[in-house]
C-alpha cells in the first residue's frame, strides 16, 4: 500500500476461471489473470471498497464480500489516537448555565462551540453570537474568549465552529445560500481563529426528494450544496482544517432501512446525510452519530436496537465499520477509516434521551476496540483499535454534574493503546 496505490489478493477460485474481476462499487478496476490486482492512480488517505469476480466462458461468479482499505499518506491534524470530544454552550445558557470557557479542564481533545445558527433557514447567512448578558449575566469578555480559545489551542486542543443544533435549521437550497454560507462561516472561523467546522444539521435540514435514489450522486439541491460547501471550506484552509459531522441515527443507520429518496412511504429526511459523509468521506475528521434521541434502529443483525444500553451503541458503530446497503438503491455506503469514527452519548440524565452510565459506554467501546463485552452481538465490521473517540452533550451539563463523565472517560479514553 502506497499513498496511490493499494495492493490486492484473493483465493483462486475452485472451478476454471478464464480470470478475474475487481469491482468498486459496480465500476471494474482491474481483470487480471491471476489472484491479485494492484490498483493506481487513488487519492492520498481515501478508502476504498473492492469485491472480486471470477469469470470463464459460461458467464460470471458472484461478487465476493466486499473489503475495505485506505491508502496512506493521511494528513495529521495534531489530535491523540483516542479522544473526548464535548459540545459547549458558547450562545446561550440552559438549564446547565454559563461557563467561562476558560475553565473547561484540559481532558476535553475537541470543543464544539455551540451554535452558530442561521439569519433564516434558506439564507445560508451563519451567525456566532455569544451568549448574552441577560441570560450568561457572568459571560467573559470577547478578548477574553479569544484568548481562551488560544490557551487551548496551545495544549494541543481543537475548538471548532459548530453549526446546526436542534434550533438551527439550515438549508442551502440555492447556490446563493450555499455562497454565503461559505463566506460567513470563514469569517467566524477566521474572527475567532478556529480549528476547523462540526456539522450538527438536525430537524428539516436535510430531505431527500423523490427519485434521488443515489447516496453518491444526489441531485437535492440542499444536499449538492451543503456538500459543495464543505469541500469549498476544506480546500480553503487545506489539510489541517477539522471536520467533524454529528447527525443523529434517523439520518445515518436508518438509511440501511429506509431511504427517503427511494421510499415513496418512509419519511424523505431518512437516511438523507449519507450523502453528505460519502462525499467527504476523504476529509471527515470524525463522525459521532448521535447514539441518543433515537427511536428504535435496525442494525446488520437485522434485528432491532434500542437506546440503553452498551448494544446500542456496538450496533450503531459496527455499521459505521462494515459498511451497509442503502435500502432500495442498490448503492452499499462503504466502511468509514476505524479513525473517522466514534460516537456521541449525554454525559447526564439531564442532557438527553439515551443516557447510559460512562461504565456502559466503556463496555461498548471495549466491545469495539478489543471484542470484549459484546454481549453476543458478533462483529461484522471486525476490531476498531483505531476507533476515534466518544463525543458528548455536553460539557456545561457534565460540570452541572460534578464532571462524573469527563473523570471516567478521559483517562479511560487515553489509556487505550
Amino acid at each position: 500500500m502506497t499513498s496511490s496505490s493499494v495492493a490486492l489478493s484473493w483465493a483462486a477460485s475452485s472451478g476454471s476461471p478464464t480470470g478475474y474481476r475487481v469491482y468498486e462499487g459496480s465500476t471494474v478496476v482491474a481483470s487480471p489473470t491471476g489472484t491479485s490486482a494492484a490498483i493506481s492512480g487513488l487519492a492520498a488517505c481515501s478508502t476504498h471498497t473492492y469485491s472480486v469476480t471470477a469469470y470463464n466462458a459460461v458467464g460470471e461468479s458472484a461478487k465476493s464480500a466486499p473489503v475495505a482499505t485506505t491508502t496512506s499518506g493521511c494528513t495529521t491534524v495534531g489530535l491523540p489516537k483516542h479522544d473526548l470530544i464535548g459540545y459547549f454552550h458558547a450562545s446561550f445558557a440552559n438549564g446547565s448555565g454559563y461557563m467561562h470557557l476558560a475553565d473547561v479542564p484540559a481532558a476535553w481533545d475537541i470543543i464544539d462551540l455551540a451554535f452558530g445558527e442561521p439569519t433564516s433557514p434558506t439564507s445560508g447567512v451563519i451567525q456566532f453570537n455569544r451568549c448574552s448578558v441577560s441570560e450568561c449575566p457572568n459571560v467573559e469578555s470577547d478578548a477574553d474568549f479569544k484568548a481562551a480559545i488560544q490557551a487551548r489551542q496551545a495544549a494541543g486542543k481543537k475548538v471548532l465552529l459548530s453549526i446546526g443544533g436542534a434550533n438551527g435549521q439550515v438549508s442551502l437550497t440555492t447556490t446563493a445560500a450555499r455562497d454565503a454560507f461559505v463566506s460567513s462561516v470563514e469569517g467566524i472561523i477566521d474572527q475567532w481563529g478556529l480549528d476547523g467546522l462540526d456539522v450538527d444539521f438536525e430537524n428539516q435540514s436535510l430531505s431527500l426528494n423523490a427519485g434521488d435514489s443515489n447516496p453518491a450522486n444526489p441531485t437535492t439541491p440542499a444536499i449538492v450544496n451543503l456538500i459543495s460547501a464543505l469541500q469549498t471550506l476544506k480546500a480553503h484552509y487545506g489539510a489541517k482544517f477539522v471536520l467533524t459531522m454529528a447527525p443523529e441515527t434517523f439520518f445515518v443507520q436508518l438509511g440501511y432501512q429506509f431511504y427517503g429518496g427511494s421510499c415513496a412511504s418512509c419519511d424523505p429526511r431518512s437516511g438523507a446525510f449519507l450523502p453528505v459523509i460519502y462525499a467527504m468521506r476523504n476529509d471527515l475528521t470524525v463522525l459521532t452519530v448521535q447514539d441518543y434521541n433515537s427511536g428504535p434502529i435496525t442494525g446488520l443483525d437485522n434485528q432491532y436496537h434500542t437506546m440503553g444500553g452498551a448494544d446500542f451503541d456496538i450496533a450503531m458503530t459496527d455499521m459505521l465499520a462494515a459498511g451497509f446497503p442503502v435500502a432500495n438503491t442498490g448503492f452499499t455506503f462503504p466502511p468509514l477509516r476505524q479513525d473517522q469514527i466514534g460516537f456521541g452519548t449525554p454525559s447526564e440524565s439531564s442532557a438527553g434521551n439515551g443516557y447510559v452510565d460512562p461504565s456502559v459506554v466503556q463496555q461498548a467501546v471495549d466491545c469495539l476496540t478489543k471484542g470484549v463485552t459484546c454481549g453476543g452481538y458478533t462483529l461484522r465490521g471486525g476490531l476498531e483499535p483505531n476507533f476515534r473517540g466518544v463525543m458528548t452533550w455536553s460539557i456545561n451539563w457534565d460540570r452541572y454534574f460534578g464532571w462524573t463523565f469527563m473523570n471516567s472517560m478521559s483517562p479511560y479514553l487515553h489509556s487505550l493503546p
